[in-house]
């Protein structure tokens, strides 16, 4: 796409494919992407996204979608983002949405006729369980204790793999997004749903294990790592981790959200939790590389993530 300036000379538009647009980090990443000018965006989700001025509604794992190398020549983006993910449930499911679906967007971005660049969100989940104490970098072994980790962790190498054979890519290794809109199915989520349940109860709060080590990254600043990623003129790592680089238990995310939300009752262990959060007791971001690569550290603090987190789930109750 070309636009003209006041001198009615024609300026390139970058054309950006967002996957997944309808997700969790996905909206918020569409949301950065379209607050500024000089952006032509194209989101792609099964569901309908009405704030898009070209939405695709596909469902790309399904075995009658388009194929993904149909979608990137109808399209023919500068930049293509991958949020789409799938967090939890059959093994099938998640190795279809997790592997298959970055296998064949990395091989359609090499095989196209353009040059693209592909940043894809992995997960901290790739890495499992890590030393206590030591912060998680770029370098650390990657052992993931769960199919969720284990399929994120295909794609990435796959993503790597494309880079060596000449596709200018990214993996963004998230940890903890929480802020506003946390779905039920992360920590932060999980314990906004569980307050609004309790003070119309007049029950206690009862949550999974207090003890574990997260590291806590709102939502908006990795919406902002993204756009980074995206429009940085060259990317030399092929991952980059982005957390805040600092380690929370859940039990001081508890209280500090209790407190947010005006909270006094009791908060109770309710079970042992999963098996994967059992076997990762402590995760915190190393953040150095991204700060050099892309000139990006996380800019909202705790407080304020979960501020907004409990007046946007007031809201939508």
């Amino acid at each position: 796409m070309t636009v003209h300036n006041r001198h009615n000379e024609e300026i390139a538009v970058p054309r950006v494919l967002l996957l997944g647009a309808t997700g969790f980090i996905g909206r918020h990443v569409h949301r950065r992407l379209t607050e500024r000018a000089g952006l032509e965006v194209v989101t792609v989700a099964r569901g309908p996204l009405p704030s898009s001025a070209w939405h695709i509604q596909l469902d790309l794992t399904a075995e009658n979608a388009h194929p993904i190398g149909g979608l990137l020549a109808r399209t023919a983006p500068d930049i293509v983002i991958n949020c789409a993910g799938l967090v939890g449930g059959d093994p099938a499911d998640l190795a279809a949405c997790n592997i298959d679906l970055p296998a064949a967007l990395v091989r359609a971005a090499l095989c196209g006729p353009a040059r693209v660049r592909l940043v894809h969100l992995g997960s901290a989940a790739e890495y499992g369980r890590v030393v206590t104490g030591e912060p998680v970098t770029e370098q650390t072994p990657t052992r993931p204790v769960g199919v969720y980790g284990i399929t994120k962790l295909a794609a990435s190498r796959l993503v790597c793999l494309a880079r060596v054979a000449g596709l200018d890519a990214v993996v963004l290794r998230v940890f903890n997004p929480i802020g506003p809109g946390s779905p039920p199915g992360n920590v932060a989520g999980r314990l906004a749903q569980e307050l609004l349940r309790a003070q119309a109860e007049g029950d206690e709060v009862r949550l999974g294990p207090l003890s574990a080590v997260r590291d806590f990254i709102d939502v908006r600043d990795v919406a902002e790592a993204v756009y980074a990623a995206a429009l940085a003129p060259e990317i030399g790592d092929p991952v980059l981790n982005v957390g805040s680089g600092e380690g929370v238990t859940v039990g001081e995310l508890a209280k500090a959200l209790t407190g947010t939300a005006g909270y006094t009752g009791p908060i109770r262990q309710a079970d042992a939790g999963s098996a994967r959060s059992a076997e990762v007791p402590w995760q915190q971001a190393d953040i150095s590389a991204i700060g050099k690569a892309l000139d990006w550290r996380p800019a909202i603090d705790l407080a304020t993530s979960l501020s907004d987190l409990w007046q946007e789930a007031q809201c939508r109750t």
